[in-house]
């Protein structure tokens, strides 16, 4: 059976509109835009580059507990805080007034960043070591007890020998918090007798209360014998 000429005319203009009107909804605009990707060269600019340097003296800001706060890059208005130091030298003291949170916090947070190599005394006695790592200093040497707090700051910021830096773990305050917890570790183990007040003297020449054996530990397990 064979088709009219004049239907297989209509069929061709339809399918040729269809394919116009198909082609107008796939335009390139968005595909194609009129941009530059990083890094990509252009003609309109003397150096070549697409992409333009900031102008200078320009610094980006970030949040007070930025985690690049060791960048330069980034606002620092606070030495003292930031950089742990005064005048370019290590702070002797501390951005913040030292409470027991404060201490409380570094504690938590030298248990979690410090301790496997360090020891829960600051010793240098750290899990670390216990598995063939070398042992770092001890806070307690004579050197370490003088440094100043910004010294521990800059270390924990910066990094120093074999330990890597925490910047990017740590951020500002809690490594203040973190140096004032190290601050106590060094107190704990270096005070002498003389230097605590009377009633402190006391509490630790007073003898210890011997501990009671619990109920029903005081007779020998079975099969053994009293005699030693």
């Amino acid at each position: 059976m064979s088709t009219h000429p004049l239907l297989t005319r209509l069929g061709l203009v339809a399918a040729v509109l269809s394919s116009a009107l198909l082609a107008g909804g796939c335009r390139q605009d968005m595909h194609d835009q009129p941009k530059k990707k990083p890094q990509a060269a252009s003609a309109f600019f003397k150096d070549g580059k697409a992409a333009r340097n900031l102008v200078p003296g320009t610094i980006p800001h970030g949040p007070s507990d930025s985690y690049h706060s060791n960048d330069n890059r980034w606002l620092q208005e606070d030495e003292h805080f930031y950089a742990g130091k005064i005048g370019g030298k290590p702070a002797d003291t501390f951005p913040m007034e030292v409470t027991s949170d404060l201490i409380a916090r570094g504690q938590q947070r030298f248990a979690i960043h410090c301790m496997p190599c360090h020891g829960p005394l600051g010793d240098g006695n750290g899990m670390v070591v216990a598995r063939g790592m070398k042992r770092p200093t001890s806070y307690h040497i004579e050197r370490l007890q003088n440094s100043p707090p910004g010294y521990f700051y800059d270390v924990i910021t910066n990094g120093f020998g074999a330990m890597y830096d925490l910047a990017d773990r740590v951020k500002p305050e809690d490594r203040w918090a973190i140096v004032a917890y190290v601050r106590a570790l060094q107190i704990s183990q270096n005070t002498k007798l003389d230097d605590l007040n009377k009633d402190e003297q006391e509490k630790v020449r007073a003898p210890k209360t011997a501990q009671v054996a619990p109920a029903g530990h005081d007779k020998p397990a079975h099969g053994q014998s009293e005699k030693h």
